[in-house]
């Protein structure tokens, strides 16, 4: 059993206006498919001010002649449909944890096809109120995940005035899936379908639907990369927080036609000749994988151009101390190092050795840290900084270790910083102290901020600047917040720019 644990909230103020603690949605709010009741937020219903609607449908069950078709309108229900109860989670194989990931970042409960669901945290007292509004899109590498995660409960930001909704969409070969006449990319509509659903329907939760951001992590995060360049996401979001992904790259989009070829040789591999033959196949048997082939998202031309203009809205994005290459405990010697080096870098080798000097074993596991994390900053500063768009662009740096098994093996690790920039600490019974609580409010009140305004700066808070009043500068958040430089000083960044162009 998984103990929920009830924090006292530091004495840092609400940056985005008075919420009323008394106040929630008390009658059924009508939305386009039917009438819905909410339930209090926390348990047992211990947070009135909030109230919680779990598993809204935003789209009729993809089943049947929908597999791998464009999500359809949700169908409409008679009377008062209860709220309560999350979705099932799309189709993926559920565990407990996986470390470093314990039981509250993980997705828990029944799988189905039909799972095309949203959830929805609001301290609105009535319809109309026009709060912002955060989507947050989950991540786990587009085959796992839900929106029904435990980190991701929108209980946090709803207390700082924000209407958060969660969603689940298709995964693995459910959404992805390419061959012949099917172009893929099922997920992304699915999210786009979540989007217009926020769009229609969020006025009646007290969101305002011209006020969206639309938030991710690591998969929702690239996927949030692609989104933004989709014709088809156009005006549904005004602002994007990417959190470890996609903000560097292109979101991981592979050429059609190499999809499909995949597709051809998935459908061979179930003894499937037509589209028809694979949507009567039973789930288990297309979600038992074919070695080699592993589908995502695809450039289709129609959710995915080619090249689009991407959308000039506001962005928040960045990375954490303790991925991509780096780690506490990173196993390093100094043969290895000056090896890698050669190997990497060629005719740069001896520049970047004189860079990041290691006489010793320990010096190059700190050196290689070093190297890694200037690289992720540098990635994500270049990358804002080259943006076609004319809206603003903050990034930041994570550093604040989550308590709990094998801290310091793990340090601030891939997703560790979703509880704080939600501040859902309650959600998990990691032996949370007063410093981490201080974190997850001012880091939540960043988020908040942000979606409310399209900044994350307030009174009462470190300033944050963005790209264009800082060039080269990454905010440090976590213990300390602060701007700091992306890689030491100019030249070591001019290094990293020509090994980064390498690759």
């Amino acid at each position: 059993m998984k103990l929920r644990l009830y924090n006292v909230i530091a004495a840092v103020a609400f940056t985005c206006g008075g919420v009323d603690l008394a106040a929630a949605l008390s009658e059924p709010v009508r939305t386009e498919g039917g009438l819905l009741a909410g339930v209090a937020g926390g348990v047992a219903g211990r947070a009135p001010e909030v109230t919680v609607f779990r598993g809204i449908p935003f789209a009729a069950p993809p089943l049947g002649h929908l597999r791998w078709a464009a999500p359809q309108p949700p169908l409409k229900w008679t009377g008062v449909r209860a709220a309560d109860r999350f979705g099932a989670n799309c189709i993926q194989t559920i565990v407990e944890g996986k470390q470093p990931w314990t039981h509250e970042f993980m997705a828990h409960g029944d799988v189905s096809e039909d799972c095309l669901f949203l959830n929805v945290w609001t301290a609105a007292a009535r319809s109309g109120e026009k709060r912002p509004v955060l989507v947050y899109l989950h991540g786990g590498a587009n085959t796992e995940g839900s929106g029904s995660v435990a980190v991701y409960s929108g209980e946090g930001l709803a207390r700082k005035g924000v209407v958060m909704v969660t969603i689940n969409y298709r995964l693995g070969v459910f959404g992805f899936f390419t061959y012949k006449d099917l172009t893929g990319n099922y997920a992304l509509l699915d999210q786009i379908a979540a989007l217009r659903w926020v769009r229609d329907n969020i006025a009646a939760f007290g969101g305002d639907p011209a006020r969206v951001t639309v938030a991710g992590q690591s998969a929702g995060a690239s996927d949030i990369a692609l989104l933004l360049g989709s014709p088809l996401a156009k005006g549904l979001f005004q602002r994007a927080i990417m959190e470890s992904g996609g903000a560097p790259g292109t979101g991981g989009a592979r050429p059609l036609a190499a999809s499909q070829a995949d597709g051809a040789k998935f459908a061979e591999a179930k003894g499937a000749r037509s589209v028809d033959d694979l949507r009567a196949l039973p789930w288990k048997d297309l979600f038992a994988p074919v070695a080699r082939i592993r589908f995502g998202p695809v450039i289709d031309g129609h959710v995915v151009p080619e090249a689009g203009e991407e959308m000039d809205v506001p962005v928040l994005a960045g990375s954490n101390a303790d991925e991509n290459g780096a780690s506490p405990r990173p196993g390093m010697t100094v043969a290895r190092f000056r090896d890698q080096a050669r190997q990497r870098y060629g005719d740069l080798a001896a520049e970047f050795l004189a860079a990041y000097p290691a006489a010793t074993d320990e010096e190059a596991g700190a050196r290689s840290n070093e190297a890694a994390r200037d690289r992720q900053r540098v990635l994500y500063d270049e990358w804002a900084r080259g943006r076609t768009a004319k809206a603003p662009a903050f990034v930041y740096f994570y550093d604040h270790v989550l308590p709990g098994p094998d801290s310091g093996r793990f340090g601030a690790f891939h997703t560790s910083e979703v509880p704080y920039v939600l501040n859902s600490l309650a959600e998990s019974d990691r032996p949370f102290t007063a410093q981490d609580r201080r974190v997850a409010e001012t880091l939540s009140s960043y988020w908040a901020n942000f979606a409310a305004r399209g900044d994350p700066n307030s009174s009462g808070l470190p300033h944050w600047p963005s790209t264009a009043e800082a060039p080269r500068m990454t905010m440090e958040i976590g213990d300390v917040n602060r701007a700091i430089p992306a890689a030491g000083d100019d030249a070591r960044i001019e290094l990293v720019r020509k090994l980064i162009a390498l690759h």
